[in-house]
């Protein structure tokens, strides 16, 4: 079984221009691996990040900046528009990665699934340390590279070599995704 994670894709992240300019190219990308994915069969998960605002949940740079972000019920929360999110589970993190403080695992083991797809932003800080985190537990993991996107594309793309080199974790397009679905 392979799951699908779209990460991200809420209204704050794509306040900053450089993903902005991007939104429309995502939502679409975005959209078409997940009616593949419930449509053959996988499983699909969108997951986000909210903070509450009494600070509980707050990272290192939050507090040192004694600045939140994306308040949980806040509109910054809320999917972009146009991101097919009816019926789909969420899970909600407060972290970069999508596996701490939250009970991924256990979704990921009752589903039976051994391989996830990632895709939404940002490729070298949450898609990267949710990537990461899934090669500790021995979950396989093939970034959508035409699914994602990041504020910083250096940084990006220096993120991906190191994932796809050191953790041997695999690069695709939508379509090579689409297809492996097909089989």
């Amino acid at each position: 079984m392979i799951a699908l994670f779209v990460i991200d894709m809420q209204n704050a992240y794509f306040e900053a221009p450089e993903l902005a300019a991007q939104q429309e190219r995502l939502v679409s990308s975005c959209n078409r691996l997940l009616e593949a994915f419930t449509s053959n069969g996988h499983k699909a998960l969108l997951v986000g990040t909210e903070h509450e605002r009494d600070k509980s949940t707050w990272t290192l740079n939050m507090l040192d900046d004694d600045q939140g972000f994306i308040f949980r019920g806040s509109k910054q929360a809320e999917a972009v528009p146009g991101l097919a999110t009816d019926g789909l589970p969420q899970l909600n993190k407060t972290r970069d990665s999508a596996f701490i403080g939250t009970n991924l695992l256990s979704r990921l083991r009752n589903w039976g699934a051994d391989e996830v797809v990632l895709a939404g932003v940002s490729t070298h800080n949450c898609i990267a340390q949710t990537g990461a985190d899934a090669f500790a537990h021995n979950i396989r993991v093939t970034y959508a590279q035409d699914a994602m996107a990041s504020e910083d594309n250096k940084d990006a793309a220096d993120m991906l070599r190191i994932l796809s080199t050191t953790y041997r974790q695999n690069v695709q397009s939508s379509d090579e995704i689409l297809e492996r679905l097909r089989r």
